[in-house]
């Protein structure tokens, strides 16, 4: 009787019954709700607003902007926005009295190292992300990617391996497409996370396995699997998947960047060749990353020139985040690129956004590779460090591969 009562009361509160949050509209634009007697201020941020600009002592951010709601009803906020919404995959909360919340009407959550988001996805082709001739439109939203289709879907798994290097067992998320059947042969994709990130990241934030469903089913990549390893050498998987149980997830974790994460990465390789039917040669193996991640790529690039064919940097962090003196794996860049590519790589493939606050080093990297008239392809995108170019960045590179 109780909760009766209690279910009853909170639908009378609004006299509209339950609170529906977020709603996409007919006219494209997008209504989000908090239901609260008590508030005296609710607002809105997320990334579908235009961004707001902070500077930090490591430099300048974009971080989302701020909409104040208003109180339609008895403790009902609402708050509408002004235009349709471009379909993208964005991720918002609300600002009550000062305090961050949750939607709580809303079940579907990210979470980013240790900050929870709750999420909206816009469905729909972007009119800019394919061009005249058909393709996709390098360094264009393709949020028709990023939702599930109705097409062949591939397999997700959490799968274990043990590393002689860490000392311990780890755990990495493998995607094998539709087309796996155990007896045909498929390149590998090895896709890294950033900073804080583990093997969950790509598949939950950057929408990777609806990506590759897509593309593949599209006839815009070729099948292949793709591996998601932990690039923290120190973790053995994600939080709450781990010993470490209830430990608080961290940027600050030991031997990210220090050359143990690249000597171990041959063991990666190994098991996933060993356990799946790969194509287990240079030209059938690519590798690409995000910050952290790009940087991984970029040494793991350099100093096994003869494992991957393909490499893919994304607004990566090759400079200032890493001693380069803890290991001879970060020393000689000219030479060890000299090296690579007298090895006639298939595509060395950067990105990064116009305002990220890793744009000079990127830019740097960039001017490097001129000088030794080494080729390369480079997107830039419009905004920060952010998943939105990152999302754009893997469906722009995953068509590139294994031609």
């Amino acid at each position: 009787m109780a909760l009766t009562f209690s279910a009853f009361a909170q639908q009378a509160l609004v006299n509209s019954g339950p609170v529906v949050s977020p709603e996409i509209n007919a006219d494209g634009t997008v209504t989000f709700r908090y239901l609260s007697v008590k508030a005296e201020s609710v607002q809105v941020s997320g990334d579908f607003l235009p961004n707001q600009k902070i500077q930090t002592p490591a430099g300048e951010y974009e971080i989302p902007g701020v909409a104040d709601m208003k109180k339609v009803d008895n403790g009902l906020w609402q708050y509408t926005t002004p235009e349709a919404v471009e379909p993208e995959f964005y991720n918002y909360f609300f600002v009550v009295d000062g305090n961050r919340e949750l939607d709580l009407n809303n079940v579907f959550v990210n979470r980013d190292v240790a900050t929870l988001t709750s999420v909206l996805l816009v469905p729909g082709p972007n009119v800019d992300a394919t061009n005249d001739s058909g393709y996709l439109t390098p360094g264009k939203v393709k949020a028709d990617l990023y939702a599930i289709q109705d097409v062949p879907h591939g397999t997700v798994s959490k799968v274990w391996y043990h590393s002689d290097v860490a000392g311990f067992d780890r755990r990495m998320t493998i995607y094998t497409p539709a087309e796996y059947d155990g007896v045909k042969r498929f390149p590998v994709v090895y896709i890294l996370h950033g900073m804080g990130g583990d093997e969950d990241a790509w598949v939950t934030q950057g929408r990777a396995t609806q990506i590759l469903d897509n593309l593949i089913a599209k006839g815009l990549a070729e099948p292949m699997i793709a591996v998601f390893p932990n690039g923290n050498i120190s973790q053995e998987a994600a939080p709450l998947e781990n010993a470490t149980n209830y430990d608080r997830p961290t940027m600050s974790l030991p031997n990210t960047m220090d050359g143990k994460f690249e000597t171990s990465f041959p063991e990666i390789i190994n098991f996933v060749d060993s356990h799946y039917q790969t194509l287990a040669d240079k030209h059938h193996r690519a590798v690409c990353g995000l910050s952290m991640g790009g940087f991984h790529t970029l040494y793991l690039t350099i100093n096994y020139p003869d494992t991957f064919d393909y490499s893919g940097m994304f607004s990566s962090a090759i400079g200032n985040f890493a001693d380069l003196s803890v290991s001879d794996l970060y020393s000689d860049l000219d030479g060890k690129l000299a090296t690579y590519y007298s090895k006639n790589p298939a595509l060395l493939w950067v990105g990064c956004g116009s305002s990220d606050f890793l744009y000079e080093q990127n830019k740097e990297f960039r001017e490097t590779l001129d000088k030794g008239k080494y080729p390369y392809t480079y997107v830039e995108t419009s905004g920060g460090h952010i998943w939105k170019n990152w999302r754009i960045y893997l469906s722009d590179f995953l068509p590139l591969l294994f031609k």
